[in-house]
C-alpha cells in the first residue's frame, strides 16, 4: 500500500536503484516502510539546469493556460486524496481524515491560485508630458528553489508550488525525507495534468548540501523556505549573501489569551482540538496559554479533561485523533521541555508522556502553574503539550504574550468588543484569531514578523516573491 519512492526531475521520476537511500519509517510502528533515493550533486544542477530552461518556455504561456493546467492539477488531487491520504498517514502518522483533509484543502489552494494568476495586473501611470507613456508591469523573476517541512508534507510543498507555478516560474522542491510519500504523489499530478518538463523538480537528500547548492546556484532567483528559525536563519543569510529574494514561514509559539468573559466551553473546545492536530507539530498551534485569574481554575479543570478525552493511536484505525510524533529525537525534545517545567515547579495537570510500547506516542498534556523561566515558556515545544500561566490586566497579558522574538499566530478569547479591539491592536502577530481560528484559507495571508519570518503563503501576497517590477516608460 505504500508507494515507490523517487526524485523527480526534467520530467523524469528517478528511483532508487543504484543509489544512496534512506529509509522511510512508520512512526506510530517503527516499521520500514519503503527507501527514498537521494539526490547527488549532479542530481541538483540537472534540477536547476531543468528549471533554467523551462523558465524560457514556461513564462511566455499565458496565464489563462497556466489557469487551466492547475485546474487539471486540482482535480486530479482531489480524485487521488483518499490514496495520497492513506500514504501520507503511513509514513507522517496524522489521522487519515486529517491527511485526507490536507489534500483537499491544498488543492482549493491550487483552484485558488490557478484563478488569481489570470489576475495579476500591470498599471498604467499618467505621464507628466504629453506624448509619453508609462507602464508598470509584473514579470516572473525566475527558478524558485523551495524547501518544504514534513509535518504538512502536501499542503505546505503545494502552497509554494500553485504560487510559483501560476506566477510563471518553475520550481526546484527539496522535500521533507521523513514523510516523502505525498511529493512524489504531487509530481505525479503535475506530470499526469501535463505540466511541461523542468517547470517542477523533486529532490531528496543532505540538506545541508542541497540547500547551499540550490541557493549558490546563479539560475535560482527565489528562496522559500517553511521550517525552523534556526534553519531559517542560515538560508536566509546564504541567501543574502547571493541577492536571492526569500520568503521565510518559521516558529511559532503561539500565546493564547482567555479572558474571564470568554465563553470557556466553546474555547476549549477549539483549543483541545488545535493543540492535538498533528500531535501539535503545527508552527500556528497554540503554546503559551495566558488565562485571567478569574476563570483560570475552571479553564484549566476543562481542558485538562478534554485533552485527557483526545483518542491517541495509529491514524488508520477508526476514530483516533491524534496519532505519533515524527521520530524519536521529537518526543525526546518534548519530554525534556515537561520535565524541565515540573522541575521549576510547573503541575502537571494531565499527560503522562510516553504512550504505548512502540511508536513515538506523547500523550496530550497540560501544565499548570508553568514559572516564566522555563524552557516550555520559550522554546516552541513542537508537539501536545500546553503551558498555561494567569493574568490579572489587560496590559500584563499583552506584555507576556508579546515577550518572546516569535510573531506567528495567536488567539484570543473574550465577548468583549473592547477588549478583542485593544487586544487584537497589541499582539505583535502577523495573524490574529479572536474566539475562532481561521488562517488556512487561500485568500487569507498567511505568514508572521519578527523571528517567525517574512512573506506569505496565502492571498495576492504569495505571489509577490514571485514576480518582479519593470517599469516601461515610451515617449
Amino acid at each position: 500500500m505504500y508507494p515507490e519512492l523517487s526524485l523527480y526531475i526534467a520530467g523524469r521520476f528517478i528511483g532508487a536503484e543504484g543509489r544512496r537511500t534512506q529509509a522511510v519509517q512508520d512512526p506510530a510502528t517503527l516499521q520500514t516502510l519503503g527507501q527514498l533515493p537521494w539526490a547527488e550533486a549532479e542530481d541538483v544542477a540537472s534540477a536547476v539546469d531543468a528549471a533554467h530552461a523551462a523558465f524560457g518556455q514556461w513564462r511566455r504561456v499565458s496565464p489563462v493556460e497556466r489557469s487551466d493546467l492547475l485546474r487539471r492539477v486540482a482535480a486530479l488531487a482531489r480524485e487521488r486524496a483518499a490514496v495520497i491520504g492513506h500514504a501520507m498517514t503511513l509514513d507522517n502518522g496524522k489521522p487519515l481524515a486529517d491527511a485526507v483533509a490536507e489534500v483537499l484543502n491544498a488543492a482549493e489552494h491550487v483552484e485558488w491560485h490557478a484563478e488569481e494568476g489570470r489576475r495579476i495586473y500591470g498599471r498604467v501611470v499618467p505621464a507628466r508630458q504629453p506624448g509619453v507613456r508609462q507602464l508598470v508591469v509584473r514579470e516572473p523573476v525566475g527558478v524558485c528553489a523551495a524547501f518544504s517541512p514534513w509535518n504538512f508534507p502536501f499542503g505546505q510543498a503545494m502552497k509554494k508550488a500553485a504560487a510559483a507555478i501560476a506566477a510563471g516560474c518553475p520550481i526546484v522542491l527539496k522535500g521533507p525525507e521523513e514523510s516523502p510519500s505525498a511529493l512524489v504523489a504531487m509530481a505525479q499530478l503535475f506530470h499526469d495534468a501535463g505540466l511541461p518538463a523542468g517547470v517542477f523538480n523533486l529532490l531528496w537528500g543532505v540538506p545541508a548540501d542541497i540547500s547551499r547548492q540550490l541557493i549558490e546556484a546563479p539560475s535560482v532567483r527565489v528562496v522559500s523556505f517553511t521550517g525552523s528559525v534556526p534553519v531559517g536563519r542560515q538560508l536566509a543569510a546564504l541567501a543574502g549573501q547571493h541577492m536571492k529574494r526569500m520568503t521565510m514561514e518559521l516558529g511559532g509559539h503561539a500565546p493564547v489569551l482567555v479572558f474571564d468573559d470568554a465563553d470557556v466551553d466553546a474555547a476549549v473546545a477549539l483549543l483541545a482540538r488545535l493543540k492535538t492536530r498533528n500531535a501539535g507539530q503545527v508552527c500556528v498551534s497554540p503554546s503559551r496559554f495566558y488565562v485571567q485569574s478569574g476563570i483560570h481554575d475552571r479553564f484549566a479543570a476543562a481542558f485538562a479533561e478534554a485533552l485527557a478525552a483526545v483518542k491517541v493511536g495509529h491514524g488508520l484505525e477508526p476514530g483516533v485523533q491524534m496519532g505519533p510524533l515524527i521520530h524519536g529525537r521529537r518526543f525526546q525534545a518534548v519530554q525534556a521541555l515537561v520535565e524541565d517545567a515540573r522541575a521549576a515547579g510547573a503541575e502537571l495537570l494531565t499527560g503522562s508522556g510516553g504512550l504505548g510500547a512502540q511508536g513515538h506516542f506523547h500523550a496530550p498534556t497540560l501544565l499548570v502553574q508553568v514559572p516564566p523561566g522555563a524552557r516550555v515558556m520559550h522554546e516552541e515545544p513542537f508537539g501536545p503539550v500546553a503551558a498555561m500561566a494567569r493574568f490579572d490586566t489587560v496590559e500584563e497579558a499583552l506584555q507576556q504574550a508579546n515577550a518572546l522574538p516569535f510573531g506567528l499566530a495567536s488567539y484570543v478569547f473574550t465577548r468583549s468588543l473592547q477588549t478583542a479591539t485593544c487586544v487584537g491592536d497589541g499582539l505583535e502577530a502577523g495573524m490574529v484569531n479572536i474566539n475562532h481560528s481561521g488562517m488556512a484559507h487561500p485568500e487569507l495571508p498567511f505568514g508572521g514578523i519578527k523571528d517567525s519570518g517574512f512573506g506569505s503563503e496565502g492571498g495576492t501576497e504569495s505571489f509577490d516573491p514571485f514576480l518582479s517590477t519593470k517599469l516601461i516608460t515610451q515617449a
